[in-house]
């Protein structure tokens, strides 16, 4: 995905913008949910990595799929985040700010 967007993935929190723009075209384009699920699971676990690299956090599995917690206690779900932003209510970018600040 990540040649074919041309997108530059460096694990920064910078990069996530470029995320979260790809994954409102791919909605405006109408792709529908199934077709693009594992894009955006890939996208959201790339966002997790991100916040990982940033705060320390780790990964657990939990009944709704992997979500992270920081140091602090805080869980995050950014594979559930990636979904809600292709549904028009996310940001991937935003997720991160408030996970890292």
């Amino acid at each position: 995905m990540r040649e074919g967007a041309r997108l530059r993935l460096d694990h920064s929190a910078q990069s996530l913008w470029s995320v979260d723009r790809t994954i409102e075209e791919i909605r405006r384009d109408g792709a529908p949910f199934a077709a693009v699920e594992t894009v955006l699971r890939g996208f959201g676990a790339y966002a997790g990595e991100v916040i990982a690299r940033h705060t320390g956090a780790e990964w657990l599995e939990s009944d709704g799929g992997p979500v992270l917690r920081t140091p602090d206690g805080r869980l995050w779900d950014p594979v559930g985040e990636a979904r809600r932003c292709f549904e028009g209510d996310g940001s991937l970018r935003l997720l991160c700010r408030d996970a890292t600040g």
